[in-house]
């Protein structure tokens, strides 16, 4: 099967969200855009990163005039992932005043060459990076809560704290 390579320079939607219970959940990026729409599967630190660059660039940027709509930014009941992410790459390009997001495929090995893995670019507005920021937070606290003695996470079937013993 031939690798996914897409390219959206007119994103409607570009969102982050999880699937399962807290401690289980499964994180999706999900891109759609020009008729098309794909579901990228991921890890959780890696919306982190995603959110944490982006908020960064936009210190440096106008704030937004226009941002998405809130319920746009719900993920959809995801399909068949295009693939698991593996590198990612982000840019700012002054020229059309949008922010820029490569993502890449993991590969088997990291000898894999980067061609044969799939890869979706896509180009999105300070509102749209703005909106995925606010949304990512929200998705990556939603797990399971901290522990208020020690920080650990407290799943839904309990917790053995050390601190408590």
């Amino acid at each position: 099967m031939n690798p996914i390579d897409a390219s959206l320079d007119e994103v409607d939607v570009f969102t982050t969200g999880a699937v399962g219970r807290p401690g289980q959940r499964t994180f999706f990026l999900q891109m759609s855009g020009e008729s098309s729409r794909f579901f990228v599967k991921c890890e959780k630190m890696q919306v982190v990163a995603i959110s944490q660059y982006l908020m960064n660039v936009l210190q440096d940027l106008p704030p937004a005039d226009e941002r998405p709509i809130a319920s746009s930014m719900t993920l959809s009941t995801p399909s068949d992932p295009a693939f698991v992410l593996g590198r990612i790459a982000l840019g700012y390009d002054t020229h059309n005043d949008r922010l820029i997001l490569e993502l890449a495929e993991m590969g088997e090995t990291e000898d894999d060459e980067l061609e044969n893995l799939g890869r979706i670019r896509l180009s999105i507005t300070r509102g749209q990076a703005t909106a995925f920021c606010e949304h990512a937070d929200a998705a990556v606290s939603a797990g399971r809560p901290p522990c208020h003695w020690c920080d650990g996470v407290v799943d839904p079937d309990g917790h053995v704290c050390p601190r408590m013993n």
